[in-house]
C-alpha cells in the first residue's frame, strides 16, 4: 500500500537535499515517510549533490539552436557544463534541446531566472499591480501581502527556471537540470538565450 506523502514534506526535503520534487516524494514514500531515512536514500542514489555542484565553475557546454515548424520562430540558448566530456553525453544534448523549445513554448520568458530580472522591471510591475481597483481600499499589510504574490506571479512567468517543463508539468526547468546535475556529476547552468520571431 502506498503511503500519502504531504506536499509539504516533500518541499522540506527537496530544499534539504536539492533532490527533484519527484525523487523526494518517491524517498519518501519508499521509507514510509521517515525524512531522515529519504534523505539517506537519495543521498545513496547520488540525487542530493546538485545543490553541491552549484558553485562549481562551468565553462564547457554547448550552444543549442532550435527552430519551431514553418521557420518563423527561433531560439538561441547557451547552457554549460564543467568538462567537454558532459557536454558530448546525449542526456546533456537532450537537456539543452529540451531547455531550447521550452523557451520557444512559452513567450512570456525573458530572463533565465528571477534574480536576474532587473530592479526596474520588478517596480513597474509592482507599480501596475498597486494601482488595480480591488486594492485601493484593503489595509495596508493585507495589500503588501497581496501585491508580493500578483509581483512574484508576473516574474515567475517571466523566468525560465520557474516554468514547468512541458514535457512533465509535474517538475519545474530548474528541477529538470538539477535531476541532470546528479545524473552527470558536474554543475550545468543556463547561462543566456535568445528568441527570434519573424518581422520583429
Amino acid at each position: 500500500m502506498t503511503i500519502e506523502i504531504s506536499s509539504k514534506l516533500v518541499k522540506e526535503l527537496r530544499e534539504k537535499t536539492g533532490a527533484g520534487m519527484m525523487n523526494c516524494k518517491k524517498a519518501l514514500q519508499e521509507t514510509q515517510g521517515n525524512f531522515e531515512k529519504a534523505v539517506e536514500s537519495l543521498r545513496q542514489k547520488g540525487l542530493a549533490s546538485a545543490d553541491k555542484k552549484a558553485d562549481r565553475k562551468a565553462s564547457e557546454g554547448i550552444i543549442e539552436s532550435y527552430i519551431h515548424t514553418g521557420a518563423k520562430l527561433g531560439v538561441l540558448v547557451e547552457v554549460n557544463c564543467e568538462t567537454d566530456f558532459v557536454a558530448r553525453r546525449i542526456e546533456f544534448q537532450e537537456l539543452t534541446k529540451n531547455i531550447a523549445m521550452q523557451i520557444a513554448a512559452c513567450p512570456s520568458i525573458n530572463y533565465v531566472s528571477l534574480s536576474n530580472i532587473p530592479t526596474e522591471v520588478i517596480e513597474k510591475e509592482r507599480f501596475i499591480e498597486s494601482g488595480k481597483e480591488d486594492l485601493i481600499n484593503k489595509p495596508v499589510e493585507i495589500k503588501e501581502k497581496i501585491l508580493d504574490g500578483r509581483v512574484q506571479k508576473i516574474l515567475k512567468m517571466q523566468s525560465l527556471l520557474d516554468q514547468p517543463f512541458i514535457k512533465d508539468p509535474n517538475i519545474t526547468i530548474d528541477e529538470l537540470i538539477k535531476q541532470k546535475i546528479s545524473l552527470l556529476g558536474e554543475n550545468i547552468k543556463v547561462s543566456r538565450f535568445t528568441r527570434f520571431q519573424l518581422g520583429e
